[in-house]
């Protein structure tokens, strides 16, 4: 072991030397330009480690300024996307007030029709407040009630047409019959050809006209409206459109009709306090001093 150890040292001792002595000589020998090359080699080495470390540090920096602008960047897009939420549910707020401002202007273009072919004072403006637990029956709840004048069987409108009559009324709610009910139905008249007959509703989203005679001028596309023969809803008034017609051996035996009114979509109403032949001798009245 003392042996190899003392070989050791002497390979080591020898390598020492031989290393200085290539140094000595690096540093006597000149390159071609005249810079030792002991020079030029400790230059090129401690230049590449200047270089690596330079893009080290080049490149901690820029990751550094990257993070800092990712994160700048995505506040930013952050407070856009919020601003951009905002913008959209002022957009919803604004469509809704527009659409709420519609609404009250159908229902008062309505109110001025009626109260001008009638007399002033007659009708009740209210809101929807609810739809019927039962699904076979085609009912509404709407916020006014006997204090306000409501009574059972008078009649209820909406600016697009008939919707259907109070059946029961409590002091300050009631609850509408829709037209499209089972058990509803209006006297009809086509504006047409003044074919007359009886709307049914069929309790989904039609209504049915019956009782029509076979002579009777009808088809698809005519406007249908109030006869008032009922006695509940005012003449003229629209209750929908001749959606299809069937006829068997000379007589109807199917005539659909799609309501005028979007029942899924009742917000408010208007309810007639007086009835049909009020209206009707005021009407009179009216013309009779008019001319």
């Amino acid at each position: 072991m003392a042996v190899l150890d003392l070989r050791q040292r002497t390979g080591w001792l020898l390598l020492s030397v031989v290393v200085g002595h290539i140094i000595l000589i690096s540093a006597q020998v000149n390159t071609r330009n005249g810079v030792p090359i002991l020079e030029s080699v400790v230059f090129g080495t401690f230049s590449e480690v200047q270089r690596a470390a330079t893009s080290a540090v080049s490149g901690v920096q820029e990751g550094w300024q990257n993070y800092f602008a990712l994160q700048e960047i995505r506040r930013a897009n952050e407070h856009l996307l919020e601003e951009n939420s905002q913008l959209r549910l002022r957009l919803q707020q604004e469509r809704a007030l527009a659409a709420q401002s519609r609404t009250l202007q159908e229902l008062l273009d309505l109110k001025n029709r009626v109260q001008f072919d009638t007399t002033a004072g007659m009708i009740v403006q209210s809101t929807v407040i609810g739809g019927g637990a039962a699904p076979e029956f085609r009912t509404v709840t709407i916020d006014k009630g006997s204090q306000e004048g409501l009574k059972a069987d008078m009649a209820v409108l909406a600016p697009a047409g008939v919707v259907g009559r109070v059946i029961l009324p409590s002091p300050r709610a009631s609850k509408i019959q829709l037209l499209i009910d089972v058990n509803a139905g209006a006297g009809a008249v086509i504006e047409r050809s003044r074919a007359q007959g009886i709307v049914v509703g069929d309790g989904r989203d039609r209504l049915r006209m019956d009782f029509v005679p076979s002579s009777a001028d009808i088809k698809a596309g005519d406007v249908v409206v109030t006869s008032g023969i009922e006695g509940i809803y005012p003449k003229g008034f629209v209750i929908g459109q001749i959606e299809s017609v069937k006829r068997g051996a000379g007589e109807y035996s199917d005539v659909v009709v799609r309501p005028a009114v979007d029942f899924s979509a009742l917000e408010v109403v208007l309810v007639v306090l007086t009835p049909p032949e009020a209206i009707d001798t005021a009407t009179t009245e009216q013309e009779a001093a008019s001319q």
